[in-house]
C-alpha cells in the first residue's frame, strides 16, 4: 500500500504552481520556451487557417514546455540519486534532452508547413 494522502484538487493545484514557480526560477530553457509560447500564441488566433490547423499549432506549441518540464523532472531525479558522473545517469539525461529536441522539431516542422500553406493559400 502506498503512503499517499487522499486526493485534494486544491492542494494538488498548489503543488503544480509550486513546481511551475521553481521551473521559472531555475530553468532557462523553460523560460525561453515560455517566451516563445507567449509571442506565438496570438499568431494562432490571427492566422487565417482552418480550426484544425489552429488546434495542431496550439498543441505543438504547448508540447515544447510540456516536454521541457518532464525533462527537468528527469534531471532532478537523476541528480537526487547521484551527483557523481555515472554513464547511466548521463544517458537518462540525454534521453530527456532528445525528447525536448523532438518536441521542438515537431513544433518547427508543423508551424512551417501550416504557415507556408496559409501564406501561399495552398490547400
Amino acid at each position: 500500500m502506498r503512503n499517499q494522502p487522499k486526493y485534494n484538487f486544491f492542494k494538488n493545484t498548489t503543488y503544480a504552481l509550486k513546481g511551475l514557480k521553481d521551473l521559472l526560477k531555475t530553468e532557462t530553457s523553460f523560460k525561453v520556451e515560455l517566451v516563445i509560447v507567449v509571442l506565438l500564441l496570438p499568431v494562432i488566433f490571427i492566422l487565417d487557417t482552418t480550426i484544425t490547423n489552429k488546434v495542431i499549432m496550439f498543441i505543438t506549441l504547448m508540447l515544447m514546455p510540456l516536454v521541457e518540464t518532464l525533462n527537468s523532472a528527469i534531471e532532478r531525479v537523476v541528480d537526487l540519486v547521484t551527483l557523481e558522473h555515472h554513464d547511466m545517469a548521463g544517458r537518462a539525461k540525454d534521453v530527456g534532452s532528445a525528447a525536448v529536441f523532438f518536441s521542438i522539431c515537431i513544433f518547427v516542422i508543423t508551424w512551417c508547413i501550416i504557415l507556408y500553406s496559409s501564406i501561399f493559400n495552398i490547400q
